[in-house]
C-alpha cells in the first residue's frame, strides 16, 4: 500500500514539475467543454504547489519597481522584468493627458467597425502619421496586434497558396497560416538558405502559384533578428511577398525609433509590415502597412479580424499617436540611450555571473535556465523575493530549454539591475544541485 501511494506521489510530482497543458487535454471526453477542465485543473494544482507563475496580475502603474498578485491572490512587489513597457511610456504624464483628452472630446469607444463608421478623426490621423512614420502608402489599424498577424496571413494565402513560415514566428501568425487553406512550410530560424531552397523548388513545378513568406525583425523569445535585405532580394527574385512582424523593436530601437529595419537601411522597403502598439507605444493595438494604394480598402471589406470587430477606440489613437511624437523627439532619443544602456548593463552583469544569455542586445534579455521543473521551482523563488520575471516553457521554447524573459524598460536603473543580479544569484545558489545555469 506504501508502495502504491509513493508511486503516485511521485507522479503527481513529476506532472507539476515537468508536465505541459497538452499532456491533460481529453480528446476522447465528448463534452467539448470538459475536455478542458483537466488542464484548468492541472495549472490550479501547479499554483497551490507554487508552481505557476502565469496569470499575474498589477494593483498600480506598470513601472520599474511595481506591486501585483499571484492568481490566488497573493501579493507580490519588487523590481519589474516582466512588463513590456520598453520606453516606460504607459504612465508617461502625456500619455495619460491624451488619453483623458481623446475621452473628454471623442468619448471611450469607436462604436462600430472599420468598414462602417468606427473610424475617428483620431484614427484617421494615426493612419497618416505611421504612413509617415514608417514611410508606407497605406497603412491599416487594428483593435489587437494579434488580430493585425492573424488576419494578414490568412487573408493573404488562401488554397493553392503558399506559406513559408520562420519555424518562431509568433503564434499569430501561425495560426494564421494554419487557417488560410495554404500550404505550409516551416523553415529553420532564421535561415534565408532554406527559404531561397524551398522557392526554387516550388516555382519549379508551380510557376503562378502564390507564396507568402513570414518572420520578424526581432524574436522574442531569442532576441535574434534575420538579415532582411538579403531575404527581400530572395522574395522578390521568386515573385514571393515578403510579410515581416515589427511588433518588439519599433519605437525602442533604431537612431529615429524605426527599429531593426532602419538598423538594416530597410524602412518603407519591405513588401508588408505589420506590429503592434502594446509593447513601446503604451497601448494595445495593431497596424498593417504597405506600397499598394488600394489595399486599406480590401482589408476593411475582406479582413474577418477587421471587417466584424469595433474599430480601434479614440482613446487608443489619442495615446499612440501622442507616443509616436514622444519617440519621434529628443525625449524619445534619450529614452532608447537609456533603454540600450540598461540593456548591455543587464546582459554584461548576467555575462559575468554565469547565467546563459542567448541573442543581441535587445529590450529582451533571454536567461536560459533549461531543465522545467527547476525553472518553475526558481521563477516562483524570484516573484515571491522581489524580483519579478515571466517564465517561458515548452511548448513556447524547445523542451529543457525553460528561459526568463526579461523585458526591460528605460525606466530601470541600475540599482533595480544590481538588486535584481542579487535575487537572481542567491535563487541560483539556493537550487545549485539541481540547475546548470
Amino acid at each position: 500500500m506504501h508502495s502504491i501511494s509513493k508511486s503516485t506521489t511521485q507522479k503527481n510530482n513529476d506532472a507539476m514539475l515537468y508536465g505541459v497543458a497538452k499532456d491533460f487535454y481529453e480528446r476522447d471526453e465528448i463534452n467539448l467543454i470538459k475536455r478542458w477542465v483537466p488542464v484548468g485543473d492541472w495549472l490550479h494544482s501547479r499554483g497551490v504547489h507554487g508552481l505557476d507563475p502565469y496569470q499575474k496580475s498589477t494593483t498600480g502603474k506598470i513601472e520599474a519597481e511595481t506591486k501585483g498578485r499571484l492568481r490566488d491572490g497573493t501579493p507580490f512587489e519588487g523590481v519589474n522584468f516582466a512588463s513590456q513597457d520598453y520606453l516606460s511610456l504607459a504612465s508617461h504624464p502625456r500619455m495619460i493627458a491624451a488619453a483623458q483628452r481623446a475621452a473628454r472630446e471623442n468619448g471611450v469607444h469607436s462604436a462600430g467597425s472599420a468598414i462602417l463608421m468606427g473610424n475617428s478623426d483620431l484614427s484617421i490621423a494615426l493612419e497618416q502619421r505611421l504612413e509617415e512614420f514608417l514611410d508606407y502608402k497605406e497603412c491599416t489599424l487594428f483593435p489587437t496586434g494579434w488580430m493585425a498577424g492573424f488576419g494578414a496571413v490568412k487573408l493573404l494565402a488562401t488554397a493553392g497558396d503558399h506559406v513559408i513560415i520562420d519555424l518562431l514566428a509568433h503564434a499569430c501568425l501561425q495560426e494564421g497560416a494554419d487557417c488560410s487553406g495554404a500550404k505550409v512550410h516551416r523553415f529553420p530560424h532564421l535561415s534565408n538558405v532554406a527559404v531561397e531552397r524551398r522557392l526554387r523548388r516550388i516555382r519549379s513545378v508551380e510557376p503562378r502559384a502564390g507564396i507568402l513568406v513570414v518572420t520578424e525583425t526581432l524574436f522574442s523569445m531569442d532576441s535574434d533578428s534575420p538579415d532582411l535585405a538579403e531575404l527581400q532580394a530572395i522574395c522578390t527574385e521568386y515573385d514571393a511577398t515578403l510579410l515581416v512582424d515589427c511588433a518588439h523593436d519599433l519605437g525602442c530601437m533604431g537612431e529615429t525609433g524605426r527599429g531593426i529595419l532602419e538598423d538594416q537601411r530597410l524602412i518603407g522597403s519591405v513588401d508588408i509590415l505589420l506590429g503592434a502598439f502594446s509593447k513601446t507605444f503604451g497601448s494595445i493595438g495593431g497596424f498593417i502597412a504597405t506600397n499598394f494604394e488600394g489595399f486599406r480598402s480590401a482589408l476593411r471589406a475582406c479582413c474577418g479580424p477587421q471587417t466584424f470587430t469595433n474599430a480601434m477606440t479614440p482613446i487608443q489613437a489619442a495615446v499612440i499617436l501622442e507616443a509616436i511624437d514622444i519617440i519621434a523627439s529628443t525625449e524619445g532619443h534619450a529614452l532608447r540611450a537609456k533603454l540600450r544602456d540598461n540593456v548591455n548593463y543587464l546582459r554584461d552583469r548576467l555575462h559575468q555571473n554565469g547565467f546563459q544569455v542567448t541573442g543581441d542586445p535587445s529590450s529582451i534579455v533571454p536567461v536560459v535556465i533549461g531543465d522545467s521543473g527547476i525553472s518553475r521551482k526558481m521563477t516562483n523563488h524570484m516573484i515571491r523575493n522581489g524580483a519579478i520575471v515571466n517564465l517561458v516553457e515548452f511548448p513556447a521554447v524547445a523542451r529543457n530549454q525553460s528561459r526568463w524573459r526579461l523585458q526591460v524598460m528605460a525606466g530601470h536603473t541600475v540599482e533595480h539591475i544590481d538588486a535584481f543580479i542579487e535575487k537572481a544569484l542567491a535563487t541560483r545558489a539556493m537550487f545549485q544541485n539541481m540547475c546548470a545555469l
